[in-house]
């Protein structure tokens, strides 16, 4: 059968294949002495709290499962623009909030809705495979800018600038990002944006770890620079609801009719069930609890990145958002007598039943030196996985 171009395209996504053999693994020293530990999957190890699930049932029991309309529920809608207010102080209006199937729906809409076969997308080096895969899947061409860790693994206005070519459409970002959990400066997210605006493209930014953010310097929504920017959220992160497939986009005014037209024929609308369940995460019982949550994640990170640091894995920057640790592997695989962070990465699996992501997946400046742990485990498991890690590279 031959495939289409696009299919071919799309580049496989080689962490499934470490997760795979992990799993392989896990089930042949289940019950041993050294279980496996997983720190490579991105998804918060709580689960959607009382009132969100309370919420879910009586959805069900009371028959609230048929469409909504392709735009989202207007309470849920209208439950996120207050949820601008409160948290960021800006107002952001309900009719510019579409609620989809995911964050990964907000941004194959947004690809879809604005790039061309041949456009060119800027992109930070490392970043997280699947957007730039959006990209692709549009028929767009996603330009890997590589960054270091003095820029925080984010580009700059002065990157782009030099970057910005006759094809160039705009820029998808990340803040925080995945693989790095660091944030864009506000200061210099605006100065990207001016550069994009001049040149009269895009700013599309993922804002899906916003939630989790853990320093106010940069804990701030890029919807406070401009109209024109493009956000896109989810409720899988903060909200803790990464099953229930379910995520927003803001948009300009004049870009809404299209957006919802797309999201019409590709979609329908997003899960009914959960929409009504969504509702209850504004409410101030749920809140607390997420925020209770959000401290728990930061003080696992307090934890564990000091003790990577300590161990030779070295982060070079201290995340200040979402649930990762971007550690450069060189030294630790030096030890283990190994190069590279695949071989790395498995030589964890073998002999620490532990495992990580490499950094294969996020690019392809320096991402051979680099391996992402996932923070998003219990405080315990992240204690048993430093004291594997020290029995082999102490």
């Amino acid at each position: 059968m031959k495939l289409s171009t696009r299919a071919q395209r799309i580049e496989p996504f080689y962490v499934m294949e470490v997760a795979k053999a992990a799993q392989a693994l896990a089930r042949e020293v289940a019950g041993g002495h050294d279980p496996m530990v997983f720190l490579n999957i991105g998804e918060p190890d709580f689960t959607a709290p009382p009132l969100v699930q309370e919420a879910a049932d009586r959805a069900i029991r009371a028959g609230l499962s048929q469409y909504t309309p392709a735009l989202g529920l207007d309470a849920l809608r209208e439950h996120i623009s207050g949820w601008y207010a409160e948290r960021f102080g800006i107002d952001v209006p309900a009719r510019r909030i579409v609620i989809t199937a995911g964050a990964s729906a907000a941004l194959q809409l947004a690809c879809l809705a604005l790039i061309d076969a041949g456009d060119e997308i800027l992109m930070p080096d490392p970043s997280y495979p699947c957007n730039r895969h959006f990209v692709t899947a549009a028929q767009g061409e996603a330009v890997l800018i590589p960054t270091t860790a003095e820029e925080r693994f984010q580009l700059s206005a002065a990157k782009v600038d030099a970057a910005w070519g006759a094809r160039t459409r705009g820029v998808l970002l990340a803040s925080p990002s995945n693989p790095t959990g660091t944030s864009i400066a506000p200061a210099e997210l605006r100065r990207i944006h001016e550069v994009v605006q001049a040149r009269g493209g895009l700013t599309i930014i993922d804002e899906i770890y916003l939630g989790l953010s853990y320093d106010a310097a940069y804990g701030q929504t890029a919807l406070a620079i401009d109209d024109h920017v493009i956000s896109i959220n989810s409720f899988s992160k903060y909200f803790n609801m990464t099953g229930w497939r379910l995520g927003w986009m803001v948009v300009p005014d004049a870009l809404v009719p299209a957006v919802e037209r797309l999201a019409q024929n590709l979609f329908i609308c997003a899960s009914t069930i959960a929409q009504h369940a969504a509702l209850a995460c504004f409410a101030p019982e749920s809140i607390a609890e997420y925020e209770r949550r959000r401290l728990e994640f930061k003080a696992r990170r307090d934890y564990f990145i000091p003790a990577l640091n300590q161990l030779g894995l070295t982060v070079p920057v201290m995340p200040d958002g979402a649930f990762y640790a971007w550690a450069d592997c060189t030294q630790a695989a030096e030890k283990l007598g190994v190069q590279g962070s695949w071989d790395f990465a498995y030589a964890l699996m073998q002999r620490a039943h532990l495992a990580i992501t490499p950094g294969r997946d996020f690019g392809t400046a320096e991402t051979a030196r680099y391996v992402r742990f996932s923070t998003a485990n219990s405080m315990a498991q992240l204690q048993e996985s430093v004291a594997r890690l020290a029995r082999i590279l102490g």
